[in-house]
């Protein structure tokens, strides 16, 4: 690989940085079930796969044309937002249920399949992924004219998702022992809870702006 390819190689990394480090339910869920050792590396390479392949439409073009469609951005928003909700209520539930009944285990473990369903619908239930994959990560890799140097951009966006999903879920389960106990889970629960139903707002008054 020679000197321009890497330059080109760093960008995608550094442009995928500047999107994916934010507080976003997807980054709060990992957390959540990493703090719990509850199949975060699962949850980690369904996201960086995710990410992969929307990058890949994004650069290639293959789909530039839904993150346009007023239509598609307000159908995604609203499947996200009523997600969020429900999946915040049934944190908060859980919560709560912990002063009333002192068997309920605020930590039950999800099962493998429900980690799969809820990260997936974490991923692809968030328009913004869609306009940061097909419009920006897409709109910059139009410069590069040769299909090895779109794909090198490529991989380098891609290697920053799966550096970031795996680092947070090794982190995250590293602090298991520190927040596992029921004041600071609860606390945890309660906090994680209002930023998701925040964030299924926002995606709300995203619906109402796209349509």
């Amino acid at each position: 690989m020679n000197e321009i390819n890497y330059e080109i190689f760093i960008k995608g990394f550094l442009l995928q940085a500047s999107l994916i480090l934010v507080l976003g339910a997807q980054n709060l869920f990992i957390i959540d079930i990493g703090l719990k050792r509850n199949y975060q590396y699962l949850a980690a390479t369904l996201c960086a796969c995710c990410d992969t392949l929307l990058i890949g439409l994004g650069v290639f073009g293959v789909a530039t044309f839904l993150a346009q469609s007023p239509i598609f951005k307000m159908v995604i928003s609203l499947l996200g937002a009523g997600f969020l909700i429900y999946y915040a209520i049934l944190k908060l539930k859980k919560a709560f249920a912990k002063t009333i009944n002192q068997q309920t285990k605020m930590s039950q473990r999800l099962s493998k399949k429900k980690v799969i369903v809820a990260t997936l619908s974490f991923t692809l239930l968030n328009p913004h992924v869609y306009l940061d994959t097909f419009i920006l990560i897409g709109g910059f890799s139009i410069q590069y004219q040769s299909m090895s140097n779109k794909l090198i951009f490529a991989l380098g966006a891609s290697s920053f998702s799966a550096l970031w999903f795996y680092g947070l879920a090794l982190f995250s389960s590293k602090f298991n022992r520190i927040l596992n106990n029921r004041k600071s889970e609860k606390a945890m629960t309660i906090i994680t809870s209002l930023i998701l139903i925040y964030l299924a707002f926002n995606l709300l008054w995203f619906s109402v702006k796209s349509a």
